[in-house]
């Protein structure tokens, strides 16, 4: 009996994503291809190894045994690449990395030159991918790190099987649009004012909660946006208030919003995440602490220039705000 372990990956697939359409999504494959090739797998091993007779496509008990092996052999092959990579001084594959895009336009832009020169043979793909879903992907292998974000008052998950790795501590700013007669100086100054506010499930819209239910006003959330730019552009045509991350400010033209002089408000934790191997101890392969240092050194220069953005958008005594 001759098994291409080529099909026993697309086998692996379709048993961790539950179906076929999910596992040719995964595999950049037809539906059609991923169908052909477990139908050439069952032809090899002289056993069914899917039920076709209902509307969703599941393993036959031998096709069950058969994923639990084949699932074995790839995290096999992981590490093995893994244990490869620290015998040699140039660390080479692809890294497929999950993020959202103030951090793929302000960190990993910045990181991959640096990554380009550094580690010359090592592959990045980016995925516009954040959330419970880019975790999701890390945890099947669709991705081999996600960069996430979470508000300062939510505990780190628990991530099984995952580590930790921080980047940036990501200061959150109150922004108002500049056509307003009188700009909120502090916290108080904000109670009653319309909001442009996050949403609840983001970190934004956590740390307005967290704003409101520490000093005890109940926000007017009048718009409620996921996005940045929609957010800013709300803001500067005068519809509301809205907390912001600072790197979403990097991009702002001058004058397009007021960052007000309220300080305080917290921040969010910018880190990447990682899977952890049987031989690694909760540390990242070398190629993916590669991208995790010079990700670290993005940060830094991008914590210079939102410093020296704070000080020139703020307003400053005795200027007109009218």
């Amino acid at each position: 009996m001759e098994i291409d372990p080529r099909r026993l990956r697309i086998l692996h697939e379709v048993s961790r994503r539950g179906g076929v359409m999910k596992a040719a999504e995964a595999l950049h494959l037809t539906p059609s291809a991923v169908s052909q090739q477990l139908a050439q797998l069952e032809r090899e091993v002289g056993l069914a190894l899917v039920d076709r007779s209902q509307r969703r496509v599941t393993l036959t008990p031998a096709g069950r045994v058969l994923a639990a092996y084949a699932e074995r052999i790839e995290e096999q092959l992981v590490e093995a690449r893994q244990e490869l990579n620290r015998f040699t001084e140039r660390l080479s594959g692809p890294v497929t990395i999950a993020a959202f895009p103030t951090v793929i336009r302000h960190l990993l832009i910045s990181a991959l030159r640096t990554l380009a020169v550094r580690h010359p043979r090592i592959t990045p793909i980016i995925h516009e991918l954040f959330g419970p879903v880019a975790v999701q992907e890390l945890r099947l292998g669709g991705v081999d790190l996600v960069v996430t974000e979470r508000d300062m008052s939510q505990p780190a998950a628990s991530l099984p099987s995952m580590s930790r790795h921080r980047l940036y501590d990501d200061e959150y700013r109150i922004v108002a649009p500049p056509g307003w007669s009188a700009i909120p100086e502090t916290v108080d100054d904000l109670a009653g004012l319309p909001w442009v506010a996050g949403v609840p499930d983001q970190a934004c819209g956590q740390a307005l909660e967290r704003l409101a239910q520490l000093h005890g006003f109940e926000p007017r959330r009048v718009h409620v946006i996921a996005e940045f730019p929609p957010t800013l552009g709300l803001v500067s045509a005068g519809h509301g208030v809205a907390i912001v991350p600072s790197l979403a400010l990097l991009d702002v033209p001058p004058g397009e919003v007021v960052v007000t002089e309220i300080h305080g408000v917290g921040s969010r934790r910018i880190e990447a995440l990682t899977r952890v191997s049987r031989t690694t101890s909760g540390e990242p392969d070398p190629v993916q602490g590669a991208v995790i240092e010079v990700l670290r050194e993005a940060a830094g220069e991008v914590a210079q220039r939102v410093g020296e953005l704070s000080r020139s958008q703020e307003p400053h005594a005795g200027q007109a705000l009218s």
